[in-house]
């Protein structure tokens, strides 16, 4: 049984309660993180920590502990499961006020969630042949850079990639590229890996990230601009990145194949570069 942490105490997953008048169940009222944990080593922490920080004081939201704190539990949670490799998911909502109301209460604790599971990344039959996806309008609010806890319209736009035996939903707003439903996207044109800039149209990925000090790293042509929706879909090649999905490649979208229908070079490329920095940064090796 998995252990999670529950404002200050460390039990069983099963046996943890919330309030129903939390303004996390009420209004989707909070913040979240992902952290991607190898080898019992979490994955880029002070930057998801960091994002976290971020995404408190757009909303608000007193932030409960301090980075070490946080650092500290994230840790400690680690070491209370089992698995080597896991997905620590981080919660921070409003709290629960005695009664239903659209303004901030005041004098309310914030209620702080840990749990973690195990890490599950593509496997390699989707690495060796990409995976599908779909494109829909992105009607999500104006404020996606903040990691909230308000996912419906992810959900919904999630759905429909599953609904169509896909993987991912792209995203276009007004013509340009914003994201995925829950990744970063990147593509190549004529050898140049190109992604949008961060604003408050997409969340500003630690893998994105990531990916970005790789290609500065090895030289490769790259560069963060707007995308045309035209750009993606007669690109040369397609990637989705994000802590699980890591650098999978893009290889069909809306049944149209991306490039040969396979994934291409520099994807391939930059996934092996993305996990010999993971296996020495995070492994040891």
């Amino acid at each position: 049984m998995s252990t999670c942490y529950l404002n200050g105490t460390y039990q069983p997953l099963a046996d943890a309660r919330v309030s129903p008048m939390d303004r996390g169940f009420l209004f989707g009222d909070g913040a979240y993180e992902v952290i991607p944990v190898y080898s019992r080593r979490p994955f880029r922490l002070a930057e998801h920590l960091a994002r976290l920080e971020r995404t408190l004081e757009s909303l608000r939201l007193p932030n409960s502990y301090s980075l070490d704190a946080w650092a500290a539990i994230v840790h400690e949670i680690v070491a209370r499961n089992s698995w080597s490799d896991q997905s620590v998911y981080l919660q921070v909502t409003r709290g629960a006020d005695t009664r239903r109301n659209h303004a901030f209460p005041v004098g309310v604790q914030p209620t702080v969630f840990l749990m973690s599971e195990a890490l599950v990344t593509p496997p390699a039959e989707q690495l060796a042949n990409g995976v599908a996806a779909v494109s829909a309008a992105d009607f999500r609010w104006l404020r996606c850079e903040l990691k909230t806890t308000a996912l419906l319209a992810n959900c919904l736009l999630r759905q429909m990639a599953i609904d169509h035996g896909c993987a991912e939903t792209v995203l276009f707003r007004d013509g340009f590229l914003t994201e995925g439903s829950a990744s970063n996207i990147f593509i190549v044109r004529d050898g140049v890996v190109l992604t949008p800039p961060k604003s408050h149209l997409m969340l500003p990925g630690i893998t994105y990230d990531v990916v970005l000090e790789l290609a500065a790293k090895h030289d490769v042509a790259h560069q963060v601009r707007e995308i045309l929706e035209d750009e993606v879909r007669t690109a040369d090649e397609v990637w989705m990145t994000s802590s699980t999905k890591e650098v999978l490649a893009i290889t069909s979208l809306d049944d149209r194949p991306i490039g040969d229908g396979r994934p291409g070079p520099a994807g391939r490329q930059m996934l092996a570069w993305y996990q010999e920095f993971k296996n020495t940064v995070m492994r040891g090796g």
